[in-house]
């Protein structure tokens, strides 16, 4: 089961509290099930890293290798609403640079995010260093390095506390810091790539179990390790194919597996789908406006009983870079 949160939430927690407003008896329903699917979740320490179904334009967000591998500048910006008309559903905002420094092997990337669902908010700010190495004629070898901060915020008052109290209800939680460091490889040429990162190595509590018997934390970070990989067919002059792959792992979760197939059309259009193992498929838009500007769209529909309770999720991007290398031996939509 898919998660976009990257923090997770103790059911006993959940059982004590209910979202706050009053609702017709269908949205009571929304409602209910929210509650429940945070709390079932939680209890399986389910997928905490923020979800995006365009991972292979968005590859800086979870691997710092990436950072400057494009060869040029490149700001990308997306918006992810996740589970649209449920009510408290996750929505996420994103925003990064990168970019290689000068001619040195050196790269660089500034990340930006904003995740949130129901009573909970998460800031992070990610700095990305890069160092390259040739490792044939074709491909390059990208060690990476992360330092990431990471805002808390908790909103207790949008929840109907049933025990005034409650130790975890007295106070919100407010901007609570937490620093974080990770690591990655990403292995590339024109045509290829493989890549492996684990974005936090700190398995950070915010709440420590002493406030109250027999709740472990509030919120707390778990070690996610991910894979990735696509490749690039000349199906003809006009038309490629790539398929790519993401593997997520987190302890004590079933393993999460993302495959899709895109095929670029006359250097201009994109088009594809993607599966989510046990969770959605989805459709996969694009169009290069000019050899700068990239806007993609995607559309996911869930392939579990959650399929009831929503219209789907939607996420866009958009693709500034600043000065494209013209000296691309095929298009690089990775």
């Amino acid at each position: 089961m898919e998660r976009s949160q990257g923090l997770f939430i103790p059911y006993k927690i959940i059982k004590r509290y209910q979202l706050k407003h009053h609702f017709s008896k269908s949205n009571k329903m929304k409602k209910i099930f929210l509650i429940l699917l945070i709390g079932l979740t939680t209890l399986g320490y389910s997928q905490q890293d923020t979800q995006f179904s365009n991972y292979m334009y968005n590859t800086l967000s979870f691997n710092p290798a990436y950072a400057g591998s494009r060869g040029t500048k490149s700001i990308f910006l997306s918006q992810r609403s996740q589970w649209v008309g449920l009510e408290g559903a996750p929505r996420t905002n994103a925003l990064s640079y990168h970019s290689p420094i000068g001619s040195s092997n050196l790269g660089f990337g500034l990340s930006f995010m904003n995740d949130a669902i129901g009573p909970v908010q998460e800031n992070l700010i990610s700095l990305d260093m890069s160092y390259s190495i040739n490792t044939s004629t074709n491909y390059k070898l990208s060690f990476g390095l992360r330092a990431s901060a990471h805002m808390l915020n908790v909103d207790f008052m949008k929840l109907n506390i049933f025990n005034p109290g409650d130790v975890l209800a007295q106070n919100n939680i407010n901007n609570r810091f937490s620093p974080n460091i990770g690591v990655g490889l990403f292995w590339y040429s024109d045509k290829s790539y493989a890549g492996f990162s684990i974005p936090n190595l700190l398995e950070t509590r915010h709440i420590n179990r002493n406030l109250n018997a027999g709740v472990s934390s509030v919120s707390k970070e778990r070690l996610h390790y991910h894979f990735i990989a696509g490749y690039l067919f000349d199906l003809s002059k006009d038309i490629i194919f790539k398929p790519a792959l993401l593997t997520k792992f987190v302890s004590g979760a079933p393993l999460q597996l993302d495959v899709s197939a895109n095929f670029q059309l006359y250097e201009k259009f994109m088009i594809g789908a993607s599966y989510r193992m046990d969770a959605a498929v989805s459709l996969l838009t694009g169009f290069q406006l000019n050899p700068s500007w990239f806007v993609g769209y995607s559309y996911d529909m869930d392939t579990t009983t959650l399929y009831n309770f929503n219209s789907g999720s939607h996420e866009v991007f958009l693709r500034y870079e600043v000065f494209r290398s013209t000296q691309q031996k095929s298009p690089r939509f990775f």
